[in-house]
């Protein structure tokens, strides 16, 4: 009996300790961060920028510097980016987005102050990278998320999630951000909706589906992320509790630059994000 009870508890304490592990508790790669709130804000500004001139030249086909160009903060102009071959009800909806984005960089701004747009690469090739990486192979042809509105919704699928954890990582008890977190909730949820809707149909020419695609996206952020499973395909995106999950400002940068170190810009970030959190660690 005694020997019963102490392999028990062996088997406890191992399921206890690799529990703290997949929590990142242990792990010095998965703590927060030392910042100030008006810092941590800011740093979200790098991911309302990346949505805004995504969003506003997929549907418009031009980005903040002709619709608001006072909240670049003199940045420099975004690259690749261009009009896509969208679904009228789609194109409505990224516009709508985009208008949203707007409104965020807006209101942060307004509230603890701007920081200078980052260089972004929205170039069809930065995308393409992105989702051979994800698909462990070299697709070919290269994906391009201009072409088609599946396209579109998926190299959004990357986008608005990374908003979403980045806000819930923060601050969510500040109301600015609560009233943030809750948009960007939103555009994940419209987002994967319409992606849910078709997660069954083969993504073209590549013969795997719109739900293959998610869930190797997931996996890959996972993995970059490097602090366990926060991502996780169509299925709602929330933990066991129904919460959302939450990134820190190291996780989301190791993602965003694709390179898997927040100290190591590249992806959507070609030159580092902006603002004193992210330049510090590209320091």
């Amino acid at each position: 009996m005694a020997t019963r009870t102490c392999f028990s508890t062996f088997l406890l304490l191992v399921v206890a300790l690799e529990s703290i592990i997949v929590m990142g508790i242990t792990l010095p790669q998965c703590r927060p961060i030392v910042a100030n709130d008006d810092d941590q804000i800011q740093f979200a500004l790098n991911m309302e920028f990346l949505e805004a001139e995504f969003f506003l030249f997929g549907a418009l086909g031009k980005g903040l510097d002709d619709l608001a160009p006072s909240l670049t903060q003199g940045g420099p102009p975004p690259s690749g980016g261009r009009r896509a071959n969208l679904e009228p009800m789609i194109r409505r909806i990224i516009e709508e987005f985009g208008s949203q984005e707007i409104g965020h960089i807006r209101a942060v701004t307004q509230s603890v102050g701007g920081i200078p747009r980052p260089q972004l690469n929205l170039s069809a090739e930065a995308f393409a990278a992105t989702m051979s990486r994800a698909m462990d192979t070299k697709l070919s042809p290269p994906f391009n998320p201009y072409v088609n509105s599946i396209n579109y919704l998926l190299a959004s699928y990357v986008i608005p999630y990374e908003g979403l954890v980045g806000y819930v990582g923060t601050i969510p008890s500040l109301s600015l951000v609560a009233s943030l977190l809750g948009v960007e909730a939103g555009q994940d949820a419209v987002i994967r909706g319409l992606l849910f809707e078709r997660g069954d149909e083969t993504v073209s020419p590549y013969g795997l589906t719109v739900a293959n695609f998610t869930n190797r996206i997931s996996e890959f952020r996972n993995q970059l992320g490097m602090c366990g499973v926060k991502d996780q395909g169509l299925i709602p995106s929330a933990d066991a509790n129904s919460l959302s999950y939450s990134r820190t400002p190291a996780e989301i940068l190791r993602i965003v630059y694709g390179t898997g170190n927040e100290h190591s810009p590249g992806g959507f970030f070609p030159r580092g994000g902006s603002g004193r959190i992210a330049m510090q660690m590209f320091q």
